[in-house]
């Protein structure tokens, strides 16, 4: 029995990267040889095992053979009779495809060391395409390693393609394609998640609404960038660059929807996109059964980030009015959240990438101030009922309207 170092560990270390997680292979044993080792079987399709001091995985050396369309159609074979390099074969590119033996050797069959340092996402084998969710992955890992440069090779991006002509992408079910995608928004550059997708055909079957974006104007004199599937690639980098949290990257891919479905004799203006927006978000949200703190930052910013740009604009009452429509009274959190996905709306535009947005701060303080006016209990007794409501609303908006001047009111910032 032979013990490998396998995937993502080689490769990061070979990319002078941090190592946070290892998994082996086992070539040459048994589910019983492990057993007798007090390792704890926890694969449910194949045998995985946690070793007994380090709970690091380790999986029996294992082949794969196409029998079904779709991502599950596989029948899975193991055994000790199962080699490294078969083991290797099944994976998804050759920079995944490599393993370390006990002694430091790296063992590389099929050239992932030369595409590291070609810069280069390269499939393993024909075998690609009969796996869907490779697509995903393709994309996912363009994300991760496009700051160091690399790029999906245009063979394995024709591989692609051509899976997307013969319809694989459909047999994609709802929380594979949720789960890829929510790690591609941790990426640093997780619009390069979204381009692939675009350039291999796979973004109109997976996500049509976002897909629909592209080609759609905008009012050059708000948007010098002009069409709308750009802008909202944009309007994502700044998100990343502003937040780590997948919520707000979210929020700011999806709060344009609705001009998606924009009539084109109303192009570039694009009125009432809002609210289909919000429509669009929902269904969305169903198709892909995205988790519901996501879906609620996406409506809120979808549906109010034209208030948020025009801040300064609005008197306090009707300030007041929308943080608590927006329920930021209440759900503090979210909408600094919110505040963040519109400022990264403003800034994904041309040229103003580096742009203030002090209507973030603005309203963040003026939540602040109103949610610090509490009544006293003489208050209290002098409003009863319904009264004493409309007595600290009135005092909130006297709370609000004592900030300006305290910000500097930049009318031109959308």
């Amino acid at each position: 029995m032979q013990v490998y170092l396998v995937g993502g560990a080689v490769r990061d270390a070979l990319l002078g990267m941090p190592v946070r997680e290892r998994d082996w292979v086992v070539v040459g044993g048994t589910r019983e040889e492990l057993l007798q080792l007090n390792y704890r079987e926890v694969g449910r399709d194949f045998p995985v095992f946690l070793h007994p001091d380090t709970h690091e995985e380790y999986a029996l050396a294992r082949r794969e053979r196409k029998v079904a369309p779709g991502y599950r159609g596989f029948n899975v074979e193991f055994g000790p009779e199962v080699t490294l390099e078969e083991d290797l074969a099944r994976r998804d590119l050759t920079i995944n495809a490599m393993a370390r033996s006990a002694d430091g050797t790296l063992i590389d069959p099929y050239g992932g060391r030369r595409d590291l340092d070609a810069r280069r996402l390269r499939h393993v084998s024909e075998a690609f395409t009969e796996d869907p969710v490779r697509i995903l992955r393709a994309a996912r890992f363009a994300a991760r390693f496009a700051p160091l440069g690399f790029e999906v090779a245009p063979e394995t991006l024709e591989l692609m393609r051509s899976m997307v002509r013969r319809n694989e992408v459909d047999a994609l079910v709802a929380e594979r394609v949720w789960q890829e995608s929510e790690k591609a928004l941790r990426e640093p550059a997780a619009s390069t998640f979204f381009k692939v997708l675009r350039e291999c055909g796979a973004l109109a079957r997976i996500y049509p609404e976002i897909d629909a974006l592209f080609g759609v104007p905008q009012p050059a004199e708000w948007h010098p960038e002009i069409d709308t599937g750009v802008h909202t690639l944009m309007v994502l980098d700044q998100a990343a660059r502003l937040s780590g949290d997948t919520r707000v990257r979210f929020a700011a891919l999806v709060h344009d929807l609705g001009k998606g479905t924009t009539n084109p004799a109303e192009w570039p203006s694009h009125r009432g996109h809002e609210e289909r927006s919000v429509a669009l978000i929902e269904a969305l949200s169903d198709r892909l059964r995205v988790p519901s703190e996501h879906r609620e930052l996406a409506l809120i910013v979808a549906r109010y980030h034209g208030i948020v740009h025009r801040a300064f604009e609005l008197k306090p009452k009707t300030i007041l009015e929308f943080m608590e429509r927006a329920d930021g009274m209440r759900r503090p959190e979210r909408f600094a959240q919110a505040l963040i996905a519109c400022e990264a709306d403003s800034r994904g535009r041309t040229g103003l990438e580096d742009k203030a947005y002090p209507q973030r701060d603005y309203l963040l303080a003026a939540r602040d101030a109103a949610a610090a006016v509490k009544p006293s209990a003489a208050e209290i007794a002098a409003h009863s009922g319904a009264r004493i409501g409309e007595h600290l609303h009135r005092r909130r908006v006297q709370a609000i309207g004592e900030l300006r001047g305290r910000f500097p009111a930049d009318r031109e910032a959308h």
